[in-house]
């Protein structure tokens, strides 16, 4: 089944974070929401704050299947500032364990040289960031253990593909009926 936490940092954009937590726990992944401010609750991009499970220092990376991280030109940036959370990820896809990123987000993956060789996506200003990544105009491209999607209007797709990764695709098919999407 899988179990996935997804960051939160200040200014995360709110659709891209919420709508993979909201479609991966319809499927039955059990998802955490974790705070990296070391707050209870984490603000987005539009000033909605949402409530989180754990804060980083809670988490134990061993019990994580795959780590995403959701966009936003502030949440991206405060992201990539965390250097506990770079050295999970590099740590992630070093062992073949997923990683995800939306929108802003995949530039970093493009920073750490993780997309080289690989099919990746991005909100358009940030393909520039995704460096040595064949870029595509994609909703989401998965290229071995590395997910990519580029923005609030990809979110479903990008929770789906992830449902897919860990329930197949039928399942992930079956809930995008469920919630009437296309």
């Amino acid at each position: 089944m899988g179990r996935i936490a997804v960051f939160f940092a200040e200014g995360y954009e709110e659709i891209e974070a919420l709508a993979v937590v909201d479609i991966c726990r319809r499927g039955g992944i059990l998802t955490d929401m974790v705070s990296i401010t070391e707050e209870g609750a984490v603000k987005g991009a539009h000033a909605i704050e949402v409530k989180m499970d754990k804060t980083f220092s809670e988490v134990d990376f061993d019990e994580y299947d795959m780590l995403i991280l959701p966009g936003g030109s502030l949440g991206t940036k405060n992201l990539e500032a965390h250097a506990g959370l770079m050295a999970q990820i590099d740590a992630f896809y070093t062992a073949g364990k997923y990683i995800g990123a939306i929108c802003a987000a995949p530039s970093i993956f493009g920073h750490r040289g993780i997309l080289k060789g690989k099919k990746a996506c991005s909100y358009p200003s940030f393909e520039n960031h995704l460096e040595g990544a064949i870029v595509t105009a994609g909703p989401v491209e998965i290229s071995d253990n590395v997910i990519t999607s580029r923005g609030m209007g990809t979110a479903i797709d990008f929770g789906l593909a992830i449902l897919g990764l860990f329930s197949g695709g039928e399942k992930a098919e079956e809930l995008a009926k469920t919630i009437v999407y296309r």
